[in-house]
């Protein structure tokens, strides 16, 4: 079977075709344009811009976000300090592999003051570089728990080479913790010794009656129950026995304390002798043998590095960071305020290994 191609698009009928039959429309032949190279689209102007100024946005709010996180820590240290955190200030220079450290008794002793100095000697007993403490001492004493519990740490628990070094005022129980140590060295001003105790309190017996008009009621069980009271003057009887059952057994162990720690330059009943109360200036108390030396810190520095035989070490010094919270506390402490807890401590008697001048 054959095909014959029909070329004619003329749109006349053809020959072949039968008459009377219209010739079908031709549909057109759709161009198209001839195939070129593409042409690239053109970037909008400013939008490369307006990228890297949003990338400098996001990285300056991001680092606005860091420092102010930054600054709320910052603020946070500040404010509560850091608990148990000490730092470490040279005081002289030397190999870092050996180390004296100075640990800091200053002021009236009290709980809070041992606690401190609790911190620092258990700081220098864990750094095993640290080869030598140095006790610096500037107290007039204070409490008999608070020195006594110094006292223990220094001679019980601390197995390193322990100086005093005395400064100031180094009296009663600034001296009581003084010969918890191996030597003691005072500079030549010092003020030591005032080996005893002393007990007082407040009798507010006119002040509530005639300026108050309060008159206390007191219910006991026995005669002594009450014994000292802030309610009226103690009469003869009472402060024998206040004097029998406080003051004389914590004068006693003071006496064997300073017995113990100088032992080797005092014996028991010198030590009674020298315990009446009295002051010394450096120099009599080492006549007296209740130092060992008289100098300045270089002195005590040379004096634990015999004990530890050492040649050369970094000398550094305990410090505690500032404390916004502990200055506003400072500065509070002097507010008094009266409530029971307080007419309770005025009329309670306190013993204290202090020493104090009156007029």
């Amino acid at each position: 079977m054959g095909f014959e191609q029909n070329d004619d698009f003329s749109g006349q009928p053809s020959a072949e075709e039968p008459e009377g039959r219209q010739p079908q429309p031709v549909e057109p032949i759709p161009t198209f344009p001839a195939a070129g190279p593409a042409t690239p689209r053109t970037p909008k102007k400013g939008t490369g811009w307006k990228i890297f100024v949003g990338i400098i946005l996001g990285l300056s709010v991001l680092a606005n976000i860091v420092l102010f996180l930054t600054l709320i820590g910052v603020v946070a240290v500040f404010a509560v300090g850091q608990e148990g955190v000490l730092t470490e200030e040279v005081i002289r220079d030397g190999p870092r592999a050996t180390k004296i450290a100075v640990v800091k008794l200053q002021g009236v002793i009290n709980d809070e003051q041992a606690a401190d100095v609790y911190k620092q000697l258990k700081r220098a007993r864990k750094d095993k570089r640290v080869k030598g403490i140095i006790l610096r001492v500037n107290s007039p004493g204070g409490t008999i728990s608070g020195s006594d519990q110094i006292y223990n740490e220094i001679r019980e628990k601390t197995d390193k080479p322990v100086v005093a070094f005395m400064q100031g005022v180094a009296a009663s129980g600034g001296y009581y913790t003084s010969v918890a140590c191996d030597k003691i060295v005072a500079e030549p001003t010092t003020i030591t010794g005032s080996i005893g105790v002393i007990g007082a309190y407040l009798v507010l017996e006119k002040l509530l009656e005639e300026k108050l008009g309060i008159k206390p009621i007191v219910v006991k069980s026995g005669e002594k129950k009450d014994w000292p009271s802030s309610f009226r003057d103690p009469n003869d009887a009472e402060k024998q026995y206040l004097h029998d059952k406080l003051i004389t057994p914590a004068y006693e162990r003071f006496v064997e304390i300073v017995a113990e720690g100088r032992k080797e330059s005092l014996g028991l009943a010198r030590v009674r002798e020298l315990a009446d109360g009295s002051i010394y200036g450096a120099q009599e108390a080492l006549d007296e043998k209740l130092i060992d030396k008289i100098g300045y810190l270089d002195e005590a520095i040379e004096e634990v590095k015999s004990l530890a035989g050492i040649e050369k070490a970094q000398v550094v010094e305990y410090r505690k960071p500032f404390s916004v919270a502990d200055f506003l506390k400072s500065r509070s402490g002097g507010i008094l305020k009266i409530d029971k807890a307080t007419l309770y401590e005025l009329g309670t008697p306190q013993l204290l290994y202090l020493w104090t001048v009156h007029e």
